[in-house]
């Protein structure tokens, strides 16, 4: 999925001229810790609410006072990993996306992430969800692919994470079908460690608990 996918217009950006004080009742109304500040449609960069908490002059515009900007580039022709990187990298709440031509296109929230990512990983799709721990030499993706497919079943996402300190590693699939016993066996009979198995309501109610919590927190 690309970044384009992921922009809203929901929250405006900030303008050279708009105050400080705007600009942090702008962030408590939307619920995010940093603002686009943009001049006609060019990027000027980030604000952040830390920077301007303590500012002593909340009158003053933003191109009146010392404001530092953080300017994270990103596109929306650039995939949905590009965002969560440059996010992650910045601690950032929201980012703001250019088009081809440099011009400020919309901007994402952490919040929309969420949302969206939620829907990538297929959180939503009925199934179940088998959890392997290999080598990482020994990691296949077409391989898992064809035992998934091979038991009459469809792979729906699959997320691989490397574990501290060994050479090992987790996979973690989710598939279309309730009835994981057919797909455990075979994995079995291709010697994979099957660290852990969820039937659909138990895995899903639990990652919808997670993600109601995380979108209350960002609510508060």
């Amino acid at each position: 999925m690309l970044v384009g996918n992921f922009i809203t217009d929901e929250i405006p950006p900030l303008k050279l001229t708009d105050t400080v004080e705007m600009a942090l009742d702008w962030m408590e109304q939307f619920k995010v810790s940093h603002l686009a500040v943009v001049n006609n449609k060019e990027l000027i960069g980030v604000v952040s609410e830390n920077e301007l908490m303590d500012y002593e002059h909340p009158e003053e515009t933003i191109s009146e006072g010392k404001v530092n900007f953080i300017k994270p580039i990103l596109y929306a022709h650039q995939h949905t990993y590009d965002l969560v990187k440059l996010m992650a990298s910045f601690n950032l709440t929201l980012i703001p996306v250019l088009d081809d031509k440099e011009e400020y296109k919309g901007c994402i929230t952490l919040k929309g992430v969420i949302q969206n990512l939620s829907e990538m990983t297929a959180v939503q799709n009925p199934g179940g969800v088998i959890v392997l721990e290999l080598n990482q030499n020994d990691y296949s993706a077409t391989q898992i692919s064809s035992i998934v497919e091979g038991n009459d079943s469809k792979l729906l996402s699959l997320h691989v994470s490397s574990l501290p300190n060994s050479t090992k590693m987790e996979v973690t699939i989710k598939v279309n079908r309730e009835d994981l016993s057919g797909l455990l066996q075979t994995f079995g009979r291709y010697n994979y460690t099957v660290k852990a198995s969820f039937n659909v309501g138990d895995y899903q109610d639990s990652l919808k608990d997670r993600l109601s919590e995380f979108m209350h927190y960002l609510n508060m």
